[in-house]
């Protein structure tokens, strides 16, 4: 098992790359943890482009086994120096505030620095993303391509050997941006 594994019923949960056997449910969780379906529309639409990156997709499965919650990172850019993008991340909302979401998305940023991965951003909640260690991608002059509140807007260096570079965030075309 992945760092971050573990019993599901004692606040760990076994978390782990997405299979092929994965993607309807992991379509289910997205569409239920979000108003809208854009989220799994744009999971669905990751998966065809470009961007995707095999290994990069977690799910973390709950006590029954079936899928929690799902985390994705792909390829983005910042002024044409790889980065990543971490978007979407979705739990059941049955189980919202369990463990599952922390722990697949610490799986997956330690998947990430396995790779040699340098850099993840993320447009999220300014309340639950720096548990993670996210700060505002602004400190290090990163910018998204539209506007958002600045708090929002955050950068993981998981690599600080490498130079973080500055200027605008380049997302995937199924972003739409």
């Amino acid at each position: 098992m992945s760092a971050g594994d573990g019993a599901p019923g004692k606040g760990r949960w076994r978390t782990r790359p997405e299979t092929a056997a994965d993607v309807a449910a992991v379509r289910a969780v997205n569409l239920a943890a979000f108003d809208t379906p854009l989220e799994a529309d744009l999971v669905d639409a990751l998966r065809a482009d470009g961007s995707w990156l095999s290994g990069l997709s977690y799910v973390a499965e709950g006590p029954d086994g079936k899928v929690a919650a799902h985390a994705l990172l792909t390829r983005c850019e910042v002024d044409g120096v790889p980065a990543l993008a971490l978007a979407p991340v979705a739990t059941d909302p049955a189980l919202q505030r369990s463990g599952a979401g922390s722990a697949v998305v610490r799986a997956l940023l330690a998947a990430a620095a396995r790779r040699g991965e340098a850099l993840v951003l993320v447009l999220g909640h300014p309340s639950y993303y720096p548990r993670f260690g996210f700060v505002p991608a602004s400190r290090y002059g990163i910018r998204p391509p539209f506007e958002v509140p600045d708090e929002a807007m955050m950068a993981l260096v998981l690599d600080d050997s490498v130079p973080v570079p500055a200027g605008t965030i380049g997302y995937p075309a199924p972003f739409g941006i």
